[in-house]
């Protein structure tokens, strides 16, 4: 309703008794005091309509309408950042906060301080459209789903490290298979659940196999049971897509098995209880000393039944084979038939080739070739008589064209072109020692900044100005108070060498236990040599 007041923050009129004259800034100003004055604080209930995303600038701009209205709202940046629930397009939420209006446009709009569904029937027809939209996407196709390792050597937990259920599931672990556990700690819970569980998931799929920290085999996201509210960072966009994205088989264990969120849909596999994955991802071991057991057992058995089988029907093969004396004797008999005819048919074929060698020699007579060869050689004087006249002839034709030319050609010509070639090339050598000492200078000019450039960036530089590098004991560079251990053996390179100390203190100020004799102290490393014994984690040159 209208401010009866509002006419107090009105500008005195121009003229008594005369109709009040406003500028538009004064109207526009004096109506949006109006509103703020008469509403102050609402709690508004209405479907999201017209959103896009947040703009440019990080706030959010839309409406609220039902059946038969519409009131433009906005989110400021600061306030979206914060907001548990972020608005949808379609949503209906019940959102807090105050109205205004915007003078430029004459409009007036409701600045959301606050926002929630509108109950939770409104929180499963946003659970159902996302998992609709998801379903579309293929993330959750039964064929991207991966088996679990049998016998993983790492397995990693995303969870809180302050609940009931990373105690049970370390115990269900002891109990049936001990493994390396590596333990990754978020919220649960909150309005930074979705990135913390999402950035764990992403992080473990990013460690490099054989690094500081191993990498796991299958992980398990883990939280105990609780409301739809309590599990909706479970059902967060990142977090879906971050499952199904691990390149690590994953198991989902959240909530009871009642419970559900998208995360079990996009998982590799769907625990009913967290202390159920912990059974799921490990084999129990006694249960595998009796399958071994068993196998084995087996294996002897059927080895023993397949010997016995391989007897008998070698045995009975060799019932089947026939006697050696009668193998042989068919191709005994037919080798001797064979060698009897061999004598004759020998004979025969050398018969056959006398009587065509006979036949060939009878046709050559020495009388054709000797013809041939007068033929050949009468072809020849020929030839020879006419390469003679020919050579004459071009001889004669080139003699006439060499004399001519001869009589054309005179020295001057010759000497001047010789004079000029030799000016120009004076000329050329002296631009191109010109030009090579210029190169030169310029060489020399970009070595001396490139140098200079190389002391400026240099870590002994750095040194030089009264600095020191730490590393530890394998020559890793030291950054952090926090990574040092109490007692730790380490190394302070200094401009001129380097000298090696013991740490008595760790990050938190925790003294090491005293000892009967500390460490050898290694005597400072010439300047020449590199910091770290040239190992892993060495700084070399930056260049």
């Amino acid at each position: 309703m209208a401010d009866p007041d509002a006419k107090a923050n009105l500008p005195p009129a121009a003229k008594p008794g005369n109709t009040p004259e406003f500028s538009v800034s004064e109207l526009a100003g004096a109506i949006k005091r109006a509103l703020e004055d008469g509403f102050g604080h609402v709690r508004l209930r209405g479907e999201v309509s017209g959103y896009r995303g947040p703009h440019a600038s990080g706030h959010c701009y839309f409406a609220l309408k039902d059946e038969s209205a519409k009131i433009d709202a906005v989110i400021w940046k600061g306030v979206f950042g914060r907001l548990k629930v972020k608005p949808e397009e379609g949503m209906e939420v019940i959102a807090q906060g105050r109205v205004t209006s915007y003078p430029n446009s004459s409009k007036y709009q409701v600045v959301i301080d606050s926002l929630e569904p509108a109950g939770v029937g409104a929180l499963m027809a946003l659970l159902e459209e996302r998992k609709r939209k998801f379903a579309a996407e293929g993330l959750f196709a039964a064929e991207k789903k991966r088996k679990l390792p049998m016998m993983p050597r790492v397995v990693g937990i995303v969870t809180s490290p302050t609940g009931a259920v990373i105690r049970d599931m370390l115990a269900g672990f002891k109990e049936r298979f001990p493994t390396h556990v590596v333990v990754w700690p978020v919220r649960v819970q909150g309005e930074t659940c979705g990135a913390e569980v999402a950035a764990a998931i992403r992080g473990f799929n990013a460690m490099a196999p054989g690094g500081p920290v191993p990498r796991p085999d299958v992980l398990i996201v883990a939280r105990g049971g609780g409301s739809l509210e309590d599990l909706w960072g479970f059902n967060d966009e990142i977090v879906v897509r971050a499952a199904a994205e691990s390149g690590i088989p994953l198991v989902s264990a959240v909530g009871h098995e009642t419970d559900w969120t998208l995360i079990d849909l996009a998982a590799d596999a769907r625990a009913p209880t967290p202390t159920k994955a912990a059974e799921w991802v490990v084999p129990k071991y006694s249960e595998l000393l009796a399958q071994t057991s068993d196998l084995t057992g087996r294996l002897g058995v059927a080895m023993r039944r397949s010997l016995e089988q391989a007897r008998t029907h070698l045995k009975a093969a060799a019932r089947g084979l026939p006697r050696l004396e009668d193998l042989v004797a068919r191709p005994r008999q037919r080798f001797d038939a064979v060698e009897h005819r061999l004598g004759r048919a020998l004979l025969a074929n050398t018969r056959a080739h006398a009587m065509r060698h006979a036949r060939v020699a009878a046709r050559l007579q020495p009388r054709l070739l000797e013809l041939r060869m007068t033929q050949r050689h009468e072809r020849l004087v020929a030839l020879e008589s006419r390469l003679r006249d020919g050579l004459g002839r071009v001889t004669a034709a080139r003699r006439s064209r060499f004399a001519g030319a001869a009589a054309r050609l005179r020295p001057a010509p010759v000497l001047q072109r010789i004079a000029r070639g030799g000016d120009t090339l004076e000329a050329l050598r002296g631009r191109a020692l010109r030009a090579l000492l210029n190169r030169l200078a310029r060489g020399r000019q970009q070595l001396d900044a490139r140098a200079q450039m190389l002391a400026a960036l240099s870590y002994q530089g750095v040194l030089a100005r009264g600095f020191a590098i730490v590393r530890d004991g394998n020559g890793a560079m030291v950054r952090t108070a926090g990574s040092v251990r109490a007692g730790a053996a380490m190394g302070i390179e200094f401009r001129d060498g380097e000298v090696r100390v013991q740490a008595l203190e760790d990050g938190t100020g925790k003294r090491a236990p005293e000892k009967p004799a500390g460490p050898p102290v290694r005597p400072a490393k010439p300047r020449g040599q590199p910091a770290g014994g040239g190992g892993k984690g060495g700084q070399g040159s930056l260049f």
